[in-house]
């Protein structure tokens, strides 16, 4: 059987280099094609030691690909990604430009105006673990973000079965790759070592994405989120803490575990812990791992998730995409377990 060929589209991010990790090593794909315009003419390996075993030459433009992944920024990516699906190429865009529904949202959340409205409703939203009938067919995947793959994932559950009420909070932590490899002073390595820092409090953009995929999960009162990331001085992962006040007619410790369970069943990605995870449970692994648990002196409902943000944030959840789309495995090529220490 021929493999499906697949191309990455700037590989010369964070994003992009695990791609090319992860691809590499896929049983069933064969990487032929990446770019970027800033090492066009280079060789993967030249530019990436770690990669040297991918005999490829980063080029200026993505060649023929029965699949292409999309690693630009966003507000750029939207430009490459919709030629690729106007000629009939699968696309899994890992941006954020084809996430939200609401058109508006790009102009108040990213500062663009959508140049491909009409694409919006056609493009799934990538969580498989949610929408992973819609994803199998789809042309145009859109991955989702680092920080709502881990709130989505350890809330999703509960509010789907109406267990909750409306306000939650969501307190995340992310280490320094999910800045990207731009440089600057935010990343810079005096600046960021030893500390950790809340950011975005006037709004991050990846509160709307939240609240769109709990929205669709939630059939009651309008769901009020409050988002808090923080900076920490790790390269990978992201922690995520979530609250929120069981309704009336709450479940008990074991009850809530058994919800989890059942929710997430068949799911080979999420893991229900026995206990408080670690980002470091989860190096280089796509799975996400939570613990749903009540405290027992407020009543309050806690979920902590932890997920790699470069692998099931982004680049691992992107091939689990690819794999749902082309009638693969979903475990195909992501089945390495965690690094550690």
């Amino acid at each position: 059987m021929d493999k499906t060929k697949v191309g990455i589209i700037n590989v010369t991010g964070y994003v992009g280099v695990e791609l090319a990790r992860l691809l590499h090593q896929h049983p069933q794909v064969e990487l032929i094609s990446v770019t970027g315009r800033s090492a066009a003419g280079q060789k993967l390996g030249s530019v990436f030691p770690h990669l040297a075993g991918i005999d490829l030459t980063i080029e200026a433009e993505l060649g023929e690909v029965d699949l292409a992944f999309s690693a630009m920024p966003h507000k750029e990516s939207a430009g490459e990604v919709t030629p690729l699906v106007d000629r009939g190429t699968r696309v899994v865009d890992i941006s954020a430009d084809f996430r939200l529904k609401n058109a508006a949202e790009y102009v108040s959340t990213y500062g663009f105006t959508h140049p491909a409205p009409q694409r919006l409703g056609q493009a799934v939203y990538g969580l498989p673990e949610l929408h992973g009938a819609e994803i199998a067919p789809a042309q145009l995947v859109a991955n989702p973000g680092c920080y709502p793959t881990g709130a989505i994932l350890a809330l999703a559950p509960v509010v789907k079965a109406g267990l909750i009420e409306p306000e939650i909070v969501v307190d995340s932590k992310s280490g320094l790759s999910g800045a990207g490899r731009t440089l600057s002073l935010r990343s810079h390595y005096s600046e960021t070592n030893e500390d950790t820092a809340a950011y975005a409090l006037e709004g991050h953009r990846h509160l709307p994405e939240i609240t769109q995929e709990l929205g669709l999960l939630h059939s009651g009162q309008a769901l009020s989120v409050t988002f808090v990331p923080h900076l920490t001085p790790m390269t990978r992962g992201i922690l995520t803490t979530c609250y929120a006040t069981l309704s009336a007619g709450k479940k008990g410790q074991e009850e809530l575990r058994q919800l989890y369970l059942d929710f997430y069943r068949g799911k080979p990605f999420v893991r229900i812990a026995e206990e408080p995870p670690h980002t470091k449970h989860t190096w280089g692994s796509n799975l996400c791992l939570i613990y749903p648990t009540i405290a027992p002196a407020t009543g309050k409902l806690i979920v902590i998730s932890c997920i790699d943000n470069l692998v099931k944030g982004a680049a691992g959840q992107a091939v689990q995409n690819m794999n749902l789309m082309l009638g693969l495995p979903e475990v195909s090529g992501l089945e390495a377990v965690a690094v550690y220490p």
